[in-house]
C-alpha cells in the first residue's frame, strides 16, 4: 500500500476512501444496510467517473525521468484504493470482489482479509468537500450543454460559478477547464447577479399539515422572505418547510444559461455563444475523436505512433492545420499529411457534423 502520494487527485482519492470506509463502518455497525450501499456506490461515481477518468493520460503517459514519479503514484493510489475497495464491499458482493481482490493480490482471498482500517488513510475533509463541490459544478455544466446541444467537444468562451464558498474552488479551476471545455472560469460568491432562487411551496402536502397559515407561507415565498438550512429544509413564515414540501425554482435574466447546483445553494452559469475559432477548435477535436476510433479499430497499442491522412471538406481540413499540434498530440501522429493516402493499413470514412472526412493511418 501507498497513501503518501502528493498530487491533488491522489490526495483527494486516498482522502475520498478513508470517508468511505468511515461511513461503510458506521452504517454497518447501525445495520443500516442500504445506507452502506449508498456509500459505496457514491463511492465508485468518484472512482471511475472523476479519479479514473481524469487521470487517463497519467496512467498511460510513456514513462520519463520527468513523469515517472507521478505515473508511479498514479499507479500505487488506484491500486491502494480497489483493493481497499473490494475489502470493503466485499460482504455486498461477494464473488466480485473475491475475483477483484485475487487478481489485485496474487490470489489472496478478500474473506479472509482485515477490515481497512480508516486509520491508515489520510483525512482531508475540507479537500473531498470542495473535490466533491467541483465534481456537482461540472456535472451541472454538462448537464447544460446537453441541454442546449452543445458537444462537449465544442469549447466555449466560459463558465461562471456563482454562490457560498464558489472562491473555495479557485486552485480546482483547471480541472474544471478541462472536465467542462471552456476557456475561462469565474468563481463568486454574488450569487444574485446571476440568478435568483425562487420558493414554490407544495401546498397539497401543506394544507392537511398548516391549514390557513399555509396562506402566510405562500405571500412570504412570493415575496423572497425566506432562508435556506444546511439539512436542506427552508424557513418561511415561522415554518420549518421539510424537502418534500418544496421546490427552489431558479429565475435567471432573458439570456442567461443557467442551472443550479445539486446542492441547492449555487449555479453555474454557461456561455453558450460559438464563435468561428471555438467551432473551429471543435471541429478538430471531433477529427480526434474519429481517429481515436480509427487506432482502436486497428488494434494499435495505446502507445503506438502513426501516420495520419486527411482528406474531406475544406472546413475539417482547415480546422485541423489550425490546430494541428493539439491533434497530432492527442492521436500520437508523428505526422499529418493532407490528401490521398499513401501505403495506410486502415481507412474510414466519416461525416463531422455534417462534413465529410475521410481519414487513413499506419504505424510509423
Amino acid at each position: 500500500f501507498r497513501t503518501d502520494a502528493g498530487g491533488l487527485l491522489d490526495r483527494y482519492l486516498l482522502a475520498k476512501t478513508r470517508a468511505m470506509v468511515e461511513a461503510v463502518t458506521e452504517c454497518m455497525d447501525a445495520y443500516d444496510l442500504p445506507g452502506a450501499t449508498a456509500e459505496l456506490q457514491g463511492f465508485i461515481d468518484a472512482l471511475n467517473n472523476w479519479y479514473i477518468r481524469r487521470s487517463r493520460d497519467r496512467f498511460w503517459a510513456k514513462a520519463t525521468a520527468a513523469n515517472e514519479a507521478d505515473k508511479s503514484d498514479a499507479h500505487d493510489t488506484l491500486y491502494t484504493v480497489l483493493v481497499t475497495f473490494a475489502r470493503t464491499a466485499a460482504p455486498f458482493l461477494p464473488m466480485v470482489m473475491e475475483e477483484a481482490h485475487g487478481g489485485l493480490t496474487g490470489g489472496d482471498s478478500v474473506h479472509l482479509a482485515d477490515w481497512p482500517d480508516p486509520d491508515e488513510l489520510p483525512a482531508d475533509p475540507d479537500l473531498v468537500a470542495r473535490m466533491d463541490r467541483l465534481r456537482d459544478v461540472a456535472s451541472t455544466a454538462l448537464r447544460l450543454r446537453e441541454d442546449h446541444g452543445l458537444r462537449v467537444r465544442l469549447p466555449l468562451a466560459s463558465l461562471t460559478v456563482a454562490g457560498a464558498d464558489a472562491e473555495s474552488l479557485a486552485d480546482l479551476v483547471p480541472l474544471l477547464v478541462d472536465e467542462v471545455n471552456v476557456k475561462a472560469v469565474e468563481m463568486t460568491d454574488d450569487l444574485e447577479a446571476h440568478t435568483t432562487f425562487r420558493l414554490q411551496p407544495d401546498g397539497r402536502v401543506l394544507g392537511p399539515r398548516l391549514g390557513g397559515g399555509v396562506q402566510a407561507v405562500f405571500a412570504a415565498a412570493r415575496a423572497g422572505e425566506f432562508s435556506r438550512n444546511d439539512d436542506g429544509t427552508v424557513d418561511v413564515a415561522g415554518e420549518t418547510l421539510q424537502p418534500d414540501e418544496f421546490v427552489l425554482a431558479l429565475e435567471s435574466p432573458e439570456g442567461v444559461t443557467a442551472a443550479a447546483l445539486g446542492s441547492g445553494d449555487g449555479v453555474v452559469v454557461l456561455d453558450t455563444g460559438v464563435t468561428p475559432e471555438l467551432e473551429s477548435e471543435g471541429l478538430a477535436r471531433d477529427v480526434v475523436r474519429h481517429v481515436q476510433q480509427a487506432r482502436r479499430d486497428a488494434d494499435l497499442v495505446v502507445t503506438d505512433r502513426i501516420l495520419l491522412w486527411l482528406d474531406g471538406d475544406k472546413a475539417l481540413i482547415d480546422a485541423v492545420r489550425a490546430h494541428e499540434a493539439h491533434v497530432t498530440g492527442q492521436v500520437l501522429a508523428t505526422e499529418v499529411l493532407y490528401g490521398a493516402a499513401v501505403d495506410a493499413t486502415h481507412t474510414v470514412e466519416a461525416t463531422v457534423e455534417g462534413l465529410a472526412l475521410v481519414l487513413s493511418i499506419t504505424r510509423s
